[in-house]
C-alpha cells in the first residue's frame, strides 16, 4: 500500500490482509516511508516489514466513525468493521478476531467468555486493563456479545486479582450489565482457551476441535477493549498495553506501546541493566520466546518482555527416567515424554496418534522434568512438521 518517500500518519492503512485468517496493518507513527523489505521478527526470522522515520509530530488519520449507534447494527456490519481495525486477539496467539466472531451457522454460540485470567506468570498488562479501563472494557464486551448473539457472558478472573474483581462487579450491578464474573483458582495455565472453557461451563473441547464445537468464544480483555474502539471510535490497532519485567529491569511497568517500536528502545526506557542480562523473552516464561535480536518490533501479540540475568538457569538434559510428572502436569492429559520420544526419533504418524496436535505448548511439561528436557520443544518441532506435510499435500 506504500513505497519509499511516502508520507504516512497514525492509523492509515499500510498493508491489507491477504487472506481470510489474516488482518490488515496500520501505521503506528506519522513519518515517512524510509524502506519496504527484510527485517528481524521476534519469531526469530526476516519478514517483510515497513520501516518509517517517525516525525513525532503525531499526526492521525481521520478515523470515520460507525455510521450507527451499534445496538442498531447488523452483526455483520460489526464484524465487517472489526476486520478492517485490524483487531486480533491479544492474549498471544494473534488469531484475527472477525474470524473468530464469524463461526459457522451450524455452530451457535451460547456463551461468551472474556479472559481476564493472565496467561502467564510475570504479567499484569491484563490486569491493568480491567482496574484503568473498566467502562470501555465493559462496552466492549457487550459488542461481542450482541455480534454472536450468545446468550451469557463471564468474566474469568483469578482470585489473586480481587480488585478487579471488586471493580468489575460495581460496574456491572451500577449499569445492570447481564455479565458475570468468575472467579477461578490461580494456577497455570488458567489462561488457556480449553482450561477456561471447561473451568466455567465444565464443558471439554473435543480432541482437534474448536471453543465453538461447545457454544463457545473465548477473547481476552485487550481484545475486547480494542473492539470498543474499532467500533465507538473507528481506531485501528495500532498500539497496546504490555509488561516489562525480569531481574535486570530497573523500573518494570506496564505501557501503552506503539506497534513496530524496537524492543530495545523499550527496554532503555525501563532502565534495563543489559549488562547483566543473559536473556530477553517475548511473553510469558511458560510459552514466551527468547529473543536474539532486540531490534525486532512489537508485534500485535507482543503481551511482555521478561528480562532475565545470569541467575536464570540453564537447560542441561539427562536421559528420561520416566517419573511421570510430565503426565500429572499436562493440563490436557497427554503423555508429553512418550510424544516427544516419537517426534526425536521421526515417528510422526505415531506421534499424531498419541494427539502431538492437542497440545497447547504451555511449557508445564519441561517446567517439571527432572531431566531438564525441553519436552514442550519437541512437541512445537513436531507440529511444525506435520503442518509442513499437510501444506505440501495440499499443493500436490
Amino acid at each position: 500500500m506504500v513505497k519509499r518517500g511516502d508520507k504516512v500518519v497514525i492509523g492509515q492503512l499500510l498493508g491489507e490482509s491477504s487472506g481470510f485468517v489474516s488482518s490488515p496493518v496500520h501505521s503506528p507513527v506519522s513519518g515517512t516511508v524510509l524502506s519496504v523489505g527484510p527485517f528481524p521478527h521476534p519469531l526469530g526470522k526476516q519478514s517483510i516489514a515497513i520501516e518509517i522515520q517517525n516525525d513525532n509530530n503525531d499526526e492521525y488519520a481521520v478515523f470515520p466513525p460507525f455510521e450507527k449507534p451499534w445496538r442498531e447494527a447488523a452483526p455483520g456490519e460489526l464484524v465487517q468493521k472489526i476486520a478492517s481495525c485490524g483487531i486480533v486477539g491479544m492474549g498471544g496467539a494473534s488469531f484475527p478476531t472477525h474470524v473468530k466472531l464469524s463461526p459457522p451457522s451450524n455452530k451457535p454460540i451460547d456463551t461468551l467468555i472474556i479472559n481476564g485470567a493472565e496467561c502467564e506468570p510475570f504479567l499484569t498488562a491484563d490486569h491493568r486493563v480491567m482496574l484503568e479501563c473498566t467502562d470501555n472494557l465493559l462496552e466492549g464486551i457487550l459488542i461481542l456479545r450482541k455480534i454472536l448473539g450468545a446468550e451469557k457472558c463471564v468474566i474469568g478472573i483469578e482470585e489473586n486479582k480481587q480488585d478487579a474483581i471488586n471493580i468489575i462487579n460495581e460496574k456491572i450491578s451500577e449499569h445492570k450489565f447481564r455479565i458475570t464474573v468468575a472467579v477461578l483458582k490461580a494456577k497455570y495455565p488458567q489462561g488457556g482457551e480449553k482450561q477456561l472453557i471447561q473451568a466455567i461451563t465444565s464443558r471439554q473441547v473435543p480432541s482437534g476441535g474448536l471453543p465453538m464445537d461447545v457454544g463457545c468464544v473465548v477473547d481476552n480483555v485487550n481484545t475486547a477493549l480494542a473492539v470498543r474502539e474499532a467500533i465507538i471510535s473507528g481506531m485501528p490497532l495500532f498500539q497496546r498495553v504490555m509488561t516489562i519485567t525480569g531481574p535486570t529491569v530497573k523500573n518494570p511497568k506496564n505501557l501503552l506501546v506503539r506497534l513496530g517500536t524496537p524492543m530495545r528502545d523499550i527496554l532503555q526506557a525501563c532502565d534495563v541493566d543489559f549488562t547483566r542480562t543473559k536473556k530477553v523473552i517475548m511473553g510469558g516464561p511458560m510459552m514466551g520466546l527468547a529473543q536474539s535480536d532486540l531490534n525486532a518490533p512489537v508485534i500485535k501479540s507482543t503481551s511482555g518482555l521478561l528480562c532475565y540475568d545470569k541467575s536464570y538457569p540453564g537447560v542441561r538434559q539427562h536421559p528420561c527416567i520416566n517419573c511421570g510428572k510430565c503426565v500429572n502436569v499436562c493440563p490436557i492429559r497427554l503423555i508429553p515424554s512418550r510424544i516427544a520420544k516419537f517426534v526425536e526419533h521421526d515417528h510422526m504418524d505415531d506421534a499424531v496418534e498419541w494427539n502431538l496436535m492437542d497440545c497447547m505448548e504451555c511449557g508445564s511439561c519441561t517446567y517439571v522434568c527432572p531431566s531438564k528436557i525441553n519436552l514442550v520443544n519437541f512437541i512445537k518441532l513436531g507440529k511444525y512438521r506435520v503442518q509442513a506435510e499437510r501444506t505440501a499435500a495440499k499443493k500436490k
